[in-house]
């Protein structure tokens, strides 16, 4: 795996297309051999709308440069209140140059 870098900052959580909440991410990225990429990270967002949303396929954000991706819980549980790990999927940065 190659690491193409990170993306944080705050955007808008939604589920089913839906507006829920603003949410702070922070995310990494990697490059595959079989040239597909892959990501991972934590979001943070109030702790009972979290815990509603918790374990839901349809969970996206769209980050503060446009990209909307698509968020798996990976955990089981919740880390700490407020705080979940995902993977994330959808318009990721396929090199270096396409993150900040």
């Amino acid at each position: 795996m190659r690491y193409l870098g990170g993306l944080s900052g705050n955007g808008l959580l939604k589920c089913k297309g839906v507006e829920i909440a603003n949410v702070s991410y922070d995310f990494e990225f990697f490059s595959r051999k079989a040239g597909d990429t892959t990501g991972s990270g934590e979001i943070k967002l109030a702790s009972e709308t979290l815990q509603a949303l918790f374990g839901r396929s349809d969970v996206q954000v769209l980050t503060e440069d446009g990209r909307l991706l698509d968020l798996k819980f990976s955990d089981k549980g919740l880390r700490e209140p407020g705080v979940a790990h995902v993977d994330v999927s959808g318009d990721l940065p396929t090199s270096r140059n396409q993150h900040r």
